[in-house]
């Protein structure tokens, strides 16, 4: 349970740094930098609900896809919400082609919506711990 808290605390604290960003005023550095805290935002989420889903559930679900698709299961998630997720996953993992202008503007044009979901994801799943 120890380990779960501290996922936890890692996403949330991983959230606020990226809402830090988002309201930064618009360059292409503050993009940048907004996409990097995104990567690590993402990743510490789809681990903390990996982790909640095997400790409260007793369910493995080993890539994010299937996390999310786990929690619309259980009723985490909305179907819109879910849909979004598995979005949200595949511009995680476009994000190394953010060399690519419109690529990288396109992302960072989602991370406003992004950050909206997943804070409503880790406030639902707070009350549980």
């Amino acid at each position: 349970m120890e380990k779960l808290k501290q996922r936890f605390n890692d996403a949330k604290n991983a959230l606020s740094t990226l809402e830090e960003a988002l309201k930064e005023p618009f360059s292409k550095i503050i993009r940048d930098a907004s996409i990097q805290r995104f990567e690590f935002t993402f990743e510490a989420l789809w681990k903390f609900l990996k982790d909640y889903l095997h400790t409260k559930e007793g369910i493995n679900a080993n890539s994010p896809k299937s996390c999310f698709r786990e929690a619309f299961t259980l009723g985490l998630l909305n179907e819109e919400e879910t849909t979004f997720f598995l979005d949200m996953t595949d511009n995680r993992n476009e994000t190394s082609h953010t060399y690519k202008e419109e690529a990288a503007q396109a992302i960072f044009n989602h991370l406003p919506q992004y950050k909206d979901l997943m804070t409503k994801l880790l406030k639902r799943l707070q009350q549980d711990l």
